[in-house]
């Protein structure tokens, strides 16, 4: 009867207090309450039975509906709750993916390009009420994801960026431009842009300034992310006869005083990731800096459980008296 109970009235349970009183009046009164007969001998009573052992059962059962009625009284009953939400600030972001040769760099685990896609599948996955797309950019740039709210299409599109679809180089101001252009006829009330490089920009004929104040013009918000250690890396630095990559140790340079000016610029913040920990921690981070406003509706249905406890309190109280007007009748 109590699985998933709540009572909207618990003080009536202080009552239940009453029933040990209850009790000790009943062991103090019973003789009062039990006639009694003096005779010399109790000889011809020996064989009376278990009958009359039996009647303080009576008083049991009073005392079972008398808790009873006070369960039903603390009026247990179970809550029903549904839920409705309501996006009140949409948020639409566009990533930007660096996706050159030097992404294949091994400073992060097992490299930059495949530890930033499983950060930023998490990052994707913590956003179900905003729009997302995705833009990766080498030597030149492409959308290949537009802005959507069906996350299972954007987390596909992410597995599927590798590096070799784009001729190599680093146009962050393609990238940043194409952004630009995913959101510029956006209605969301925020719009964002995540652009992650490594690297210096040298190519594309967009220059990174241009497509800054472009996003400015419409008002997006870039957040940038720099990816590399301090100091070398092992980097490819040549290829082998078989077409695979030959690795070597590279001065990592990434050109953080443009990163920061794009962000700047765009009222976003630059952030530098070092390692896998780092990185996930800055994606960790402008997803507590880029909340989504939810309205929230609850609906509260309850279903009165009390009557039950009325109906056990009466049967027991019919039982009772039962008993004693038949079974008990000649020893009461």
């Amino acid at each position: 009867m109590l699985d998933n109970i709540s009572f909207a009235n618990p003080e009536f349970f202080w009552l239940l207090l009453l029933l040990p009183l209850a009790i000790l009046w009943y062991f103090f009164k019973r003789r009062e309450l039990t006639p009694s007969l003096k005779i010399s001998s109790i000889k011809g009573f020996s064989n009376s039975g278990l009958l009359p052992k039996l009647k303080p059962l009576l008083f049991v059962f009073r005392l079972l509906a008398l808790a009873a009625i006070i369960v039903a009284m603390a009026r247990p009953q179970t809550e029903d709750i549904s839920t409705r939400t309501k996006t009140t600030k949409g948020i639409d972001i566009v990533m930007a993916i660096d996706v050159s040769s030097s992404m294949l760099a091994r400073d992060l685990k097992p490299n930059r390009l495949s530890a930033l896609k499983e950060v930023a599948a998490d990052f994707i996955k913590e956003r179900p009420n905003d729009r997302i797309g995705l833009v990766a950019y080498a030597g030149e740039a492409y959308t290949k994801t537009p802005i959507t709210s069906d996350k299972s299409i954007v987390l596909n599109a992410l597995r599927e960026i590798t590096y070799g679809q784009l001729n190599d180089g680093t146009a962050i101001g393609m990238g940043l431009a194409t952004s630009v252009n995913r959101l510029k006829e956006s209605k969301a009330i925020s719009k964002i842009i995540i652009l992650l490089t490594d690297g210096v920009n040298n190519s594309g004929f967009i220059e990174p300034q241009t497509a800054a104040d472009l996003a400015v013009e419409y008002g997006i918000k870039t957040y940038t992310i720099g990816l590399g250690t301090n100091g070398n890396a092992l980097s490819p630095i040549a290829y082998n006869a078989d077409g695979s990559f030959r690795y070597g140790m590279r001065q990592v340079e990434i050109d953080e005083q443009l990163l920061q000016d794009i962000a700047k610029a765009t009222g976003g913040q630059y952030f530098r990731a070092t390692d896998n920990e780092k990185l996930e921690a800055i994606y960790e981070e402008i997803n507590k800096l880029e909340k989504t406003e939810i309205e929230e509706f609850k609906y509260y249905k309850y279903d009165e459980r009390f009557r039950s406890w009325v109906f056990l309190a009466g049967a027991l109280l019919l039982f009772e008296w039962l008993l004693r007007n038949t079974l008990f009748r000649s020893f009461i």
